[in-house]
């Protein structure tokens, strides 16, 4: 097994704690996961199965140094029987149903995962009593996306056109309710939400996400499908919002300030670009700027603009991006690059990633890896 280099950042709150994430088998979970590990956390983790044939969990053998629980996220029973074996100091709730295509062919299920999913979870974290904090993740599509252009803060109202984008509107309500009935008094549990905008990485293999599609299309020598290149995205780094879920993460075990609210975790406003150009980017850093595209035939609901406003995550928790728009290509792409010339080293050349991210933010004297 990889030795696992350690890492001291986050006021070592993770050390020797018991955190459990759900939705661990997924792209940002993997993530997560690893980075707990490199801080000296004791991981478990709750999946209902892998999100994809090749996965990142799998590239790290994560199953190895992730205590694993199977299960369904909306059935209260199951989560509840991982509670009670793990006893999880700190909860990190990514488990979801992410698609927004897949939402509006399944409705339901989207509903249950991402509304009933977030009460199980908030419902053990309620009732088995071991945990000190907790992260409930959403995302930016929570907001009533009514066309606004200064970035959406996080008093606007909640809302979503589509099922996935109402379901994360839902679990923020169902947070919000929880922390008001039942965690807003001294000495329970410490919760907070946190959204976030489209992340791109290294790992990823989701049906419908733009870089996903163009490895494929590049692995096979064939053109890659866009359903709409002038669609406008904030665009960042997996390891942009991660670290702002690790840092509220530790300021809920540190202080008692953070609970009950919710931040955003964007990148930079230069990450703001169209999906045409983030191809194009990402294949150039790839070396292979001759990948055309065709367009999609089926066109479903898409929103065009949601960017997030963080102001109030630099203001309470000195929380910024640190990356800027090039770096985060160059990243994804050197991941990718290296996956397929030498897959046996992907966990070594992962970790250092991970460092790489956080020596940038060192170097500009961030909170969090201070």
């Amino acid at each position: 097994m990889e030795k696992l280099t350690k890492l001291d950042c986050f006021k070592d709150s993770y050390k020797g704690k018991r955190v459990l994430i759900t939705g661990h088998t997924g792209f940002k979970g993997a993530w997560l996961s690893l980075w707990l590990l490199k801080l000296g956390a004791k991981v478990g983790g709750f999946s209902i199965d892998l999100p994809t044939q090749s996965c990142l969990f799998n590239s790290l053998g994560l199953r190895y140094r992730v205590e694993t629980f199977e299960g369904d996220i909306s059935n209260l029973d199951d989560i509840k029987k991982a509670f009670e074996a793990f006893q999880p100091d700190v909860v990190f709730h990514l488990a979801a149903q992410p698609i927004i295509r897949r939402s509006l062919d399944e409705p339901l299920e989207t509903f249950e995962v991402n509304i009933l999913g977030t009460v199980a979870v908030l419902e053990c974290i309620r009732v088995v009593p071991c945990t000190e904090a907790a992260v409930i993740v959403t995302s930016e599509r929570c907001y009533e996306n009514t066309g606004l252009l200064r970035g959406y803060v996080e008093s606007d109202p909640m809302g979503g056109s589509d099922p996935y984008s109402a379901s994360k509107g839902c679990a923020e309500i169902v947070t919000k309710s929880y922390f008001r009935s039942f965690f807003n008094k001294e000495g329970t549990v410490k919760i907070a939400s946190a959204r976030t905008g489209n992340v791109v990485g290294g790992g990823d293999w989701a049906q419908d996400r733009i870089i996903p599609d163009c490895v494929k299309a590049w692995q096979k020598g064939e053109d890659v499908i866009i359903r709409n290149p002038d669609i406008t995205r904030p665009w960042q780094h997996v390891l942009e919002p991660l670290s702002g879920y690790l840092w509220l993460g530790a300021s809920l075990l540190l202080s008692g300030k953070m609970n009950g609210e919710a931040f955003n975790f964007g990148p930079k406003e230069n990450s703001i670009g169209t999906v045409g150009d983030l191809k194009e980017l990402f294949l150039e850093n790839l070396g292979d700027e001759k990948l055309n595209h065709n367009f999609s035939k089926k066109k479903k609901i898409e929103s065009t603009f949601l960017p997030l406003n963080c102001d109030k995550s630099q203001e309470m928790l000195c929380w910024v991006p640190v990356l800027e728009f090039q770096e985060t290509i160059e990243m994804t792409a050197q991941w990718y690059k290296q996956f397929y010339i030498d897959d046996k080293d992907i966990f070594s050349f992962s970790s250092a990633q991970i460092d790489e991210y956080v020596n940038k933010a060192k170097r500009k004297k961030i909170a969090w890896s201070v």
